[in-house]
């Protein structure tokens, strides 16, 4: 019987029903990527950047592991860049179908594809003037602004657990994965001569504690399931513990006088600070400060997710208010507002993407803070390796910026009780729902989070735990 290929020299045959492949996020976070078959169709589960050091960023600009003519359909399961990052460059590329996500998704999606495509446009204009003055080449951008809003426009947006056969015979249903708004768990039921395959991906899943987000929905049964494993070998701190670790962080800052900075993911991790602002405002004697959400594209975010509160339930806004409850917050869209905010030398709160310290606004107000032993950096999300947040989180003595080394004299402080992930022991509970124990392989992880967390569930459950491998078949 003939056969097809799938790229990493690896040969499908036709007599599989339903297949998937790994071809991105195996054995680290970023990049999502997977294929799924049908013994006719061909569709693309997610296709994110790849995020961390500058070595590991050159691969986004790869060819594609398959022909971009032969997909049908592109799923994706949430808005996240390491999820959603390189669909502009798919359709730069040449990929003409459509794409379905959440309705939220897309609508984040697009504020968060042609901004990012903004950021590759800035940063290939720093480093063509750099490359310019050694008479080098210039660089092209990975995608433009145009190429994300170009992107934006081609996807479909959907309700949870609404049936949508994407192609002949296979039906996706979303449900709520409770990461940041819109984020899903992808339900992929393959229909044939009646009988029928479920593969099941987690996607990225939600802590049980988290401010804003419902739960993770809990499903049955599957014949394949696909989990991510980030935070794998570890557990969350409890969320109270949390709550006062923040108090004393707030208090020994304004006894310091100078300005807190925080690195935040401008679509989840944002929105839980402002609603956590906003409830612990007297607490945190946070009437002290001025607020401020620096982030273009954060803002537009909060503005999405007050128009989609009915799925979350959280009084992040008031009952008439797109604004957050905070009387002393200010978002500030333009450079100018920007920059005076590196004006101040105490008393702000600055929230300021990206989440990781590598790239954005953030920069600027690491420039003006970072060396500053009065000033504090709150890490709040998880830090891949190669990153500037992961190499101040491990203790960088100094860091660079546009070519210049600032000594690190801020107070950094990690709190790992906000993250929007599931922890271990989510991870765990939420695979012990499925009543029939599917065969469980793990992706976007580092390799110990992923050992840790396969050993955990083999020796708990007996269940058929692997750790995916990029290139992986994997009959369902």
């Amino acid at each position: 019987m003939e056969s097809l290929s799938l790229g990493y020299n690896i040969r499908v045959t036709e007599t599989m029903t339903l297949t998937l492949q790994i071809l991105g996020a195996a054995e680290q976070v970023t990049g999502s990527m997977y294929l799924v078959r049908t013994p006719d169709h061909c569709i693309l589960l997610e296709c994110g950047l790849i995020q961390g050091s500058r070595a590991d960023e050159s691969r986004n600009s790869d060819p594609f592991p398959f022909a971009i003519d032969e997909i049908d359909a592109v799923v994706l399961s949430h808005a996240h860049i390491d999820h959603s990052g390189r669909l502009p460059l798919l359709i730069k590329r040449g990929y003409e179908g459509p794409i379905y996500a959440q309705a939220a998704t897309h609508h984040l999606c697009e504020i968060m594809l042609p901004d990012s495509g903004y950021i590759n446009e800035k940063e290939v204009e720093w480093e063509n003037r750099r490359r310019a003055k050694k008479d080098l080449p210039p660089l092209e951008a990975l995608y433009t602004r145009m190429d994300g809003e170009a992107c934006a426009a081609r996807f479909t947006g959907t309700r949870y657990k609404q049936d949508v056969e994407i192609v002949p015979g296979l039906i996706l249903r979303f449900h709520d994965a409770g990461h940041i708004l819109g984020s899903a768990i992808v339900e992929l039921e393959y229909r044939q001569n009646n009988n029928s395959k479920t593969l099941v991906f987690s996607g990225d899943l939600g802590h049980r504690d988290a401010p804003v987000m419902n739960p993770p929905v809990r499903l049955r049964s599957a014949d394949a399931v696909l989990m991510e494993s980030t935070y794998g070998d570890r557990l969350h701190r409890p969320f109270p513990e949390t709550l006062v670790e923040l108090q004393g962080i707030f208090k020994t800052a304004s006894a310091a006088r100078g300005n807190i900075m925080i690195p935040a993911f401008t679509v989840g991790r944002t929105q839980d600070l402002l609603y956590l602002m906003a409830e612990h405002y007297e607490d945190w004697q946070l009437g002290k400060w001025d607020i401020f959400l620096d982030s273009p594209m954060g803002i537009s975010a909060t503005e999405t997710y007050a128009n989609y509160r009915h799925l979350y339930g959280a009084k992040l806004f008031g009952p008439v208010s797109n604004q957050p409850n905070l009387p002393n917050f200010q978002a500030t869209r333009s450079t100018e507002e920007s920059m005076a905010i590196n004006t101040i030398r105490s008393g702000a709160i600055i929230i300021a993407g990206s989440g990781m310290c590598s790239g954005g606004r953030i920069h600027h107000h690491l420039k003006y803070n970072i060396s500053r032993p009065e000033c504090h950096l709150i890490i709040v999300g998880f830090q891949a390796y190669g990153t500037l947040g992961r190499r101040i989180v491990d203790g960088a003595d100094e860091i660079k910026l546009w070519g210049e080394k600032h000594p690190v004299r801020a107070q950094v402080h990690t709190v790992g009780g906000l993250s929007a992930h599931a922890d271990q022991a989510d991870l765990i509970e939420w695979y012990a729902a499925y009543e029939n124990r599917p065969p469980l392989y793990l992706v976007h992880g580092e390799p110990h989070a992923q050992r840790t967390l396969a050993t955990a569930i083999n020796s708990k459950y007996k269940a058929s735990t692997k750790i995916a491998s990029l290139g992986q078949i994997i009959e369902i």
